[in-house]
């Protein structure tokens, strides 16, 4: 019997492998997006891609180039509707947010939290300085400490977190 559970697992495994994911139990169809890891608060999330302000970086990335994600930038006395994303331009790390869903899925009670980002550029200083960033807080002492700097950019990316800190995910994320 162990040898028919092998034997299934390796099928299963090489159809996930052909055909990019497993059919959605109800039915529905599925899509698979390229999965990326970024840290809030110290703890790892995960989040897909599919939409970015900035030509350059929507080809780079393979994701639709939707120019108008820019006009979220708020203007001079307006809420915003971004959140910033932080981005080390040597891509040393994987990116920081500035919040995520508390839980994860349609219970979120985080106001904050907006799947639209507006990029912060984040740059060393002094490449010996260069370690690992978890948290917007962090960040934000090391500018303090000069060892880092910030470039606040008009570029609006939208990427949706799928698995917050809690460990939940929203539904279809396996």
């Amino acid at each position: 019997m162990r040898c028919f559970y092998l034997y299934v697992g390796i099928l299963t495994s090489a159809l996930v492998c052909a055909c990019g994911s497993l059919p959605d139990p109800g039915g529905h169809p599925v899509v698979s997006l390229p999965l990326n890891f970024a840290w809030v608060d110290g703890r790892k999330v995960e989040y897909v891609t599919t939409d970015i302000s900035d030509p350059a970086m929507a080809k780079a990335l393979g994701v639709n180039l939707v120019p108008r994600l820019a006009q979220a930038v708020p203007a001079q006395g307006r809420p915003s509707l971004v959140e910033r994303v932080y981005k080390f331009v040597d891509d040393s790390q994987i990116t920081v947010f500035q919040s995520a869903p508390s839980p994860t899925g349609p219970s979120n009670a985080d106001a904050s939290y907006s799947p639209l980002w507006r990029m912060v550029l984040v740059r060393w200083n002094k490449s010996a300085q260069a370690r690992e960033m978890k948290s917007e807080e962090q960040i934000l002492r090391a500018v303090d400490a000069n060892e880092v700097s910030l470039e606040m950019t008009n570029i609006v990316v939208n990427c949706p977190i799928t698995r917050s800190v809690d460990g939940l995910a929203i539904k279809g994320a396996r």
